[in-house]
């Protein structure tokens, strides 16, 4: 017995060493990767913030990290053979706790308290920015309340040109208005899961949000409009008289960054046909403009072999490309995605000129910890999600044997260019579906729907952006200098043009965007940690990603949809019937809440009405219906209108029902069996979405610690 646990021992003992060794070998084929740690762990925290509820719970995983760090350093230094594996581990603790203070404390910096309750009143204030919307016919403003008015401290106002003639009033930054105006706290999502505007307006420190019921009047003249935004201005008006129509709006985007010039339309099919991220300025046109001025410096300097001799002209271009870049970023209204793709761009050429490997996901993995380390906000957003998404998976394509043995420079005598051009195309449909697949989870959790032909599209829709269009509109601004800009902008037009042609005839494709039901939170982190494994490790564990991808797509298809969906203020609700199809009590109706209704559903434009369902019972006042969930069958009644009803009558009808919903305030008397959910009881809880089978009710507005939720 004796030499039995002896030799057990033992054994463990060898098995303990083997794991040792294992382990060290593996961190060291892994040890370029490393570094990734610390950006993942950062962005660990500033998730944890926005997921836990409470103070006390952020308290406890700045301390409970803190001490796992400290703890981690200790066992380090007590057995130096692993020091550096604690020492990782301990670095990593202590960027969760990093990055919980940082969100913590950017959200008590610039938050905004919202407005409390809907306020009408005269708002007298100085205008702060300017947006142009004349595809909408409308001007939006930021306005800043002048003191003594109780109201937030920054408010956004809606200008219905037509209604109020707001052009002539040549409305400049700066400037004091005066009118009357309904301001609103800014939304938070109208059913569980949907957008929430509330969130965006605290770390953008707007408190409100509203509509003028007359024409501002102008009680100080005085202008401060900023230097750069009076040219933006400008130029964008310039480029939409050269252009007209959505196809102007596109160019002025390009070179403005005003996107308020293209149609609501185009846009939506700029959407539906995956080309929306060339609406957005970021990486692609931040890198198009460094690029190109790199090229041209370094090309026109080359031309001079004293030059040449002397200095390192990439080093020179370089620079060159990195001021124009700050450049564009500045002039275009440095929005924070152009922000975000401007350092990650100055980072790859600051590795250039260092002679570092500028396409490392280690470089990726510093730009994202820079990006967060200014705003830690922008995690949870899909710009931020997708940019750096796609950054990684293009990284980690060109590291894989196919794509390095394609794009390796090789010698091909008289007849290169059509093999060239071939593994040109080749390599680019595989980018672009790679792309697809890498930001399907992130556009199916925040947007509820994913392109099928992206890939297709962008195989075009890029080369003819970044070569064609751009530098077309760079050279007609550049000869409207002397006055020969026109057959230059006839020629950009031709090619924005065939840019929205193409968005539209992908947008008109059946399965062009395919609508999904909500995505649960679990199954999307799982979907972003399957990910980091497989594009962040070397070693074959990186394949270990299939499991929790595996775990994710089983999560989302065994996750159930909800029974009734009812928007925030009661006015529009959806059920589902025994055939899984959803009924809308206004399926007409162009609300906003419809939409988020038919978005989180993923039924898109199909819903039935639910007036004239077989099933269905119909007043002028009320509709009542039966649903079957699991084994029992839930009689439900809903308000349609907001007339007088009999006390008696009604309180016959809601003891008959197992759920009564109706967006005003039912009586006392009113006592389902159930649930009533009434005006009160939405403005308290928020939109919600009820799952019959467990009698689970969820609601969307939740009382949090987070500012906006208060």
């Amino acid at each position: 017995m004796p030499n039995s646990t002896i030799s057990g021992f033992s054994s463990v003992g060898l098995d303990a060493e083997k794991f040792r060794v294992l382990l060290a070998q593996w961190l060291e084929h892994e040890k370029p990767q490393l570094p990734l740690i610390l950006p993942i762990a950062f962005a660990i925290g500033i998730g944890l913030w926005f997921g836990l509820p409470y103070r006390e719970y952020w308290l406890a995983v700045i301390t409970t990290s803190t001490i796992l760090a400290l703890t981690s350093f200790g066992v380090g230094y007590i057995r130096p053979a692993r020091a550096v594996s604690f020492r990782w581990i301990a670095a990593a603790f202590l960027m969760i706790a990093a990055g919980m203070i940082a969100i913590w404390g950017k959200s008590m910096l610039v938050g905004a308290q919202p407005l409390e309750r809907p306020w009408v009143g005269v708002l007298e204030g100085t205008i702060k920015e300017i947006e142009n919307l004349p595809a909408r016919g409308k001007v939006r403003i930021y306005v800043a309340p002048l003191d003594g008015q109780n109201l937030p401290k920054n408010v956004r106002l809606n200008i219905d040109i037509a209604k109020f003639d707001a052009a002539p009033l040549n409305l400049r930054s700066g400037q004091i208005i005066a009118a009357r105006v309904r301001l609103m706290p800014p939304n938070g999502p109208v059913i569980p899961g949907a957008y929430d505007f509330a969130q965006r307006a605290w770390f953008d420190g707007l408190g409100a949000t509203g509509t003028l019921l007359e024409s501002p009047r102008i009680v100080s003249n005085v202008s401060d409009e900023p230097v750069f935004a009076e040219w933006r201005g400008r130029l964008s008006a310039h480029v939409l008289d050269q252009i007209p129509g959505s196809e102007g709006g596109i160019a002025a985007t390009l070179a403005t960054g005003d996107r308020g010039g293209l149609a609501e339309a185009d846009a939506e099919a700029m959407r539906r046909s995956g080309l929306a991220h060339l609406l957005a300025l970021s990486g692609l046109h931040v890198s198009a403009v460094i690029g190109a001025v790199f090229l041209i410096v370094v090309k026109l300097l080359a031309l001079s072999p004293s030059l040449a001799l002397r200095y390192r002209l990439p080093i020179i271009a370089a620079l060159a490309g990195a001021l124009a870049g700050m450049g564009y970023t500045i002039f275009t209204g440095a929005e924070i995605p152009t922000v975000r793709a401007c350092i990650a761009a100055l980072l790859i050429v600051a590795a250039l000129i260092l002679g570092r490997d500028p396409l490392s996901l280690r470089m990726v993995g510093f730009a994202a910890f820079v990006v967060l380390l200014l705003w830690p906000e922008a995690l949870i957003g899909p710009s931020f999600q997708m940019s750096f998404g796609a950054v990684i998976a293009i990284i980690a394509l060109y590291d894989t044997p196919i794509m390095r043995r394609l794009s390796l420079q090789r010698d091909e005598g008289d007849f290169a260019l059509l093999p060239k051009i071939s593994r040109f195309v080749v390599m680019l449909f595989l980018t672009g579906l790679v792309i697809e697949i890498t930001l399907f989870p992130i556009a199916l959790y925040h947007f509820n729907k994913a392109g099928i032909y992206g890939a297709l599209a962008n195989l075009i829709a890029i080369p003819l952006t970044t070569f064609v269009i751009m530098p077309l509109e760079a050279l007609a601004l550049l000869a409207d200098t002397i006055g020969m800009g026109g057959p230059l902008w006839w020629l950009c037009g031709q090619a924005l043009s065939l840019l929205l042609g193409l968005a539209r005839f992908v947008s008109d494709v059946p399965g062009s965007a395919v609508l999904f039901s909500s995505m649960p939170l679990t199954a999307f982190m799982f979907f972003v940690s399957g990910g980091l494994l497989l594009f962040s490790l070397r070693s074959h564990l990186r394949f270990a990603a299939i499991f929790p991808v595996t775990f994710a797509i089983i999560l989302y298809v065994q996750t159930p949809a909800p029974d009734i969906i009812i928007s925030d203020d009661g006015r529009q609700f959806a059920v589902r019937d025994q055939n899984g199809d959803y009924l809308l009590l206004k399926p007409q109706s162009n609300s906003f809440a419809t939409d988020m209704i038919r978005e989180e559903a993923g039924f898109g434009d199909t819903g039935q009405d639910l007036k004239l369902w077989p099933q269905s019972r119909c007043s002028s006042d009320f509709c009542t219906f039966t649903l079957k969930s699991g084994e029992r069958s839930w009689s439900i009644m809903t308000g349609i209108s907001s007339n007088y009803v009999p006390l008696r009558a009604l309180a016959a009808a809601c003891s008959r029902s197992d759920i009564v919903i109706a967006p005003r305030r039912l009586p006392y008397i009113c006592r389902p069996r159930w649930q009533k959910i009434d005006g009160p009881y939405l403005r308290e809880n928020g939109g919600i979405t009820i799952y019959l089978d467990k009698q689970n009710i969820i609601t969307s507005r939740l009382k949090t610690d987070h500012g906006w939720r208060q």
